[in-house]
């Protein structure tokens, strides 16, 4: 998935009245597991930090299906795009140095990059790759890392920017990206002289004593007490290959635990300062304003408590909600998803991590928890989140059905689909093969081994792949364009299901048939 927002659901995130009584430990045990069976999700892990303490951590359920080991609050989740506010923090840190500026080029430290529009090129900054605000579509690229299986280096993502068509003037809206995060490690790492990964682990997790976290899932060492990835897959969930694209880290690589990432969020909300009597700085207070200072602005209205603005900052989301400033992130892998969300201005955080890719399970934890903190909405989220969640998949299934019913009525047409055969380039995923097996055709992606499958005659020129790996829910039209003699001279694609998650960017593709 992702390194994603999870946004889908129209609830606030927070109920903020005038209390501020602490969840009993035995509520948030019964919340968690009724969410783990609500939601099928085989484990969560929560935590609560408040006034600069860690008051309450806790695992829930198993780590993994596979081995049925128990999750603690050491347990590691990958924590997907809550690694974005971590490669923030590193290029703050780099700004403290004097070593670049937030608004330096990105060409004065990466000659090569360049974006599909020359001017965007020339002035695009450090702050724009970290702001989602380049005038690329929502998850543009990604089928460069989604679904892991493909063969792209970072060398490869940098170059292929230039393809990438905008759908929205530079600057002037916010659309979700991966890919300009990942450009940002590379500037960490050209910069610093070190890796991103090394970089994070020395000069961050080091220095907060998160001794159980690692850059990413290929550096975890002396331990086997991490998660592994869940998801449906004809309606049962089971465990599912793990993401471990390496060159994706600094968008969403990091595993950690909520034992951890509560020093990290109480670092956040002391302005940077950490250790016992505060004397040490991770960032300055100066650059800490950056990160949570709306740098792209997002449509918001008053909804349920009256929240007045919301935006992006530097690796955070950011909203008010009564009055209070609100600093938050989700973050989405194959068969897991997490959510970080602090309070500053109450020293209130809450951290919640899960094995299953439903965004209810966690955005319910955490409602209920801040309610009780700091006042009661009245609100039961459980049952809220499951009923949109329900609501949405219904949708979703209904389209999806419709086609597959179209899909079986022109079993009895007759077509020729030895035609359609060929090798097909795109500029930044380069080549896929369509070939005849057995009267059916076959599309496989020379670069994404994973985007093999089925073809399947919809109508007119238009084909449905039916994707081997089902765990990725991403099944795709795939609309040939033909010559005025009627023979396939391209293809363009798009996902059948409107709840395919954004990083399958079938939409992006635009494929030339070279033979």
């Amino acid at each position: 998935m992702k390194f994603c927002p999870i946004l889908t659901l129209a609830f606030a995130a927070l109920a903020l009245g005038t209390a501020n009584a602490q969840m009993a430990p035995a509520k948030i045990d019964s919340l968690a597991n009724l969410a783990l069976k609500t939601f099928d999700v085989p484990g969560i892990a929560v935590a609560v930090v408040k006034d600069g303490k860690l008051v309450y951590a806790n695992g829930y359920g198993v780590a993994s299906l596979r081995t049925q080991k128990k999750v603690d609050a050491n347990t590691l989740f990958g924590i997907a795009s809550n690694s974005k506010a971590f490669t923030t923090a590193a290029i703050g840190i780099l700004v403290d140095e004097g070593k670049l500026k937030l608004d330096d080029k990105v060409t004065d430290y990466i000659p090569e990059f360049k974006m599909f529009d020359p001017y965007v090129t020339a002035e695009f900054t450090i702050r724009d790759l970290l702001t989602h605000r380049s005038g690329l579509g929502l998850g543009a690229g990604d089928l460069m890392i989604f679904p892991d299986s493909t063969d792209f280096t970072v060398k490869d993502i940098i170059h292929n920017l230039r393809y990438l068509k905008p759908v929205s003037s530079f600057r002037s809206k916010f659309d979700y990206d991966n890919q300009l995060y990942i450009v940002a490690g590379e500037v960490i790492a050209r910069v610093s002289g070190m890796s991103w990964e090394d970089f994070i682990e020395t000069r961050i997790m080091k220095p907060l004593q998160m001794t159980g976290s690692f850059a990413s899932y290929s550096r975890i060492k002396n331990t086997k007490n991490y998660i592994d990835a869940h998801a449906p897959v004809d309606g049962k969930v089971v465990v599912i290959p793990r993401n471990t694209s390496e060159p994706t880290n600094a968008a969403g690589g990091i595993y950690s635990s909520v034992n951890d990432l509560a020093k990290w969020a109480i670092m956040q909300m002391n302005d940077g300062k950490y250790g016992d009597d505060l004397s040490k700085r991770l960032f300055s207070s100066r650059i800490h304003r950056d990160m949570w200072t709306v740098q792209t602005v997002l449509p918001t209205g008053p909804g349920v408590y009256n929240t007045h603005f919301a935006g992006y900052g530097l690796g955070w989301f950011l909203n008010d909600a009564k009055g209070y400033l609100k600093a938050s992130h989700t973050g989405g892998l194959d068969g897991m998803v997490t959510q970080v969300t602090l309070f500053p201005e109450l020293k209130l955080g809450i951290i919640v991590l899960t094995n299953q890719q439903s965004g209810g399970a966690f955005s319910s934890v955490t409602n209920e928890i801040i309610d009780s903190y700091i006042g009661d909405s009245g609100k039961d989220w459980v049952k809220l989140y499951s009923e949109a969640e329900k609501a949405g998949s219904a949708g979703a299934g209904n389209v999806v059905a419709g086609v597959w019913k179209q899909v079986e009525e022109q079993k009895k047409t007759a077509i020729d689909a030895s035609v359609y055969a060929g090798t097909y380039h795109d500029n930044w995923l380069g080549d896929v093969t369509i070939s005849q097996k057995d009267g059916q055709l076959w599309f496989v992606s020379k670069r994404s081994p994973h985007l093999t499958g089925q073809m399947f005659y919809y109508k007119g020129s238009t084909f449905v792949v039916k994707w081997n790996k089902r765990s990725m829910d991403a099944d795709a039209f795939a609309m040939f364009t033909t010559d005025e003699n009627g023979k396939p001279t391209g293809l363009k694609m798009k996902p059948i299901s409107p709840a395919t998650d954004f990083s399958y960017d079938f939409q992006d593709l635009d494929f030339a048939k070279t033979k």
